[in-house]
């Protein structure tokens, strides 16, 4: 039985990420880095690998042809190799978002943007792009200006070269996304929002919703953050925990979106998509409060049934239909 496309691809992405892993004594992720350069641009960008090694990846390379793929096989194939390198080597800052929370982020976010041709996009924790990537794949029909942040500079590089694999045109900031940020006023934030602690007690003290003691939540300064770098009247598409309204800081959280935002929607995925009840979360929408935009009538609750149960998905994507069009305003931004 002959490889998928994917497996085509992934399998190039993998032999030559491992030869020059192991000629130049580079992490894995980073050697994936190097051979999707290597991929995009038709040739072999690294010295010091030796004739023997660099005829093997010319071989390997010879064996396909990017532009014989789709956008999504490319995206999954690349996605894999990450994958296989986050696993070797763990790192609570080196999380990818699960392919199936990706495509139904594409989904709310096309919903919600329906009448819109053009949009800004900015992901602050961008991390590989993974996320961005799946938004752009599944939104190519519009006009997308994209950006994305993030201060860990491994995740950036392979963010980058997944674009110029893509051809997808996304500026990328290798910063800390808390601190002072350099881009206009975007029309849809989208974030997969970073749990835990925010180390920089003097970046926080600039924010609202830091915390009166100790080190604050950086999920909720990603949010005050985000709202900050959306524009009035602006969609934000945030990946929660499910207890985020449950900590000893959710009644400062609450009061601050009370005052700069209007909730649009919380959707609570399927538990078949996490390893426990803890990992758990939703999609939790809200839009920048503005002076002609109005909050919807009532906030859309919903509870997502496993992605392999088509009928009652189907039902409820039916019913998020009938509510975007009574509550979006025509989905213009």
């Amino acid at each position: 039985m002959s490889d998928s496309p994917v497996e085509t691809l992934f399998n190039v992405l993998n032999e030559s990420a491992h030869i020059l892993e192991n000629r130049l004594s580079v992490p894995y992720l980073e050697a994936v880095a190097m051979t999707g350069e290597n991929l995009f641009s038709g040739s072999i960008r690294q010295n010091g690998i030796g004739a023997h090694d660099e005829n093997r990846l010319e071989n390997l390379y010879g064996t396909v042809r990017l532009e014989d793929f789709t956008r999504e096989q490319i995206r999954k194939a690349y996605q894999l190799a990450i994958l296989k390198g986050m696993k070797a080597n763990v790192q609570a800052n080196h999380q990818m978002t699960p392919d199936s929370i990706g495509l139904l982020m594409s989904y709310f976010i096309g919903k919600f943007t329906e009448d819109t041709s053009a949009f800004s996009i900015l992901d602050p924790a961008v991390g590989t792009g993974n996320l961005l990537a799946t938004i752009l794949n599944q939104l190519s029909g519009k006009n997308i200006t994209a950006y994305g942040v993030d201060i860990d500079d491994v995740l950036i590089r392979l963010a980058y070269t997944g674009a110029n694999l893509l051809h997808h045109e996304i500026e990328l900031f290798t910063q800390d996304a808390l601190s002072q940020l350099f881009i206009d006023p975007v029309d849809v934030v989208v974030c997969d929002l970073p749990v835990g602690y925010y180390p920089n007690d003097a970046g926080a003290a600039d924010y609202k919703l830091k915390a009166d003691e100790g080190h604050s939540y950086a999920h909720h300064l990603f949010i005050e953050q985000s709202l900050r770098a959306a524009r009035p009247g602006g969609f934000l598409f945030f990946l929660i925990p499910n207890g985020l309204f449950e900590t000893k800081e959710a009644p400062k959280l609450r009061q601050f979106l009370k005052e700069e935002a209007d909730i649009q929607a919380i959707l609570q995925l399927p538990m078949t998509i996490f390893k426990n009840e803890q990992a758990a979360k939703s999609i939790f929408v809200i839009r920048k409060k503005a002076e002609d935009v109005k909050a919807p009538e009532q906030v859309l609750l919903a509870s997502l049934p496993s992605l392999s149960n088509e009928r009652s998905l189907r039902q409820l994507m039916a019913k998020i239909d009938v509510w975007c069009k009574e509550n979006i305003q025509s989905g213009k931004i």
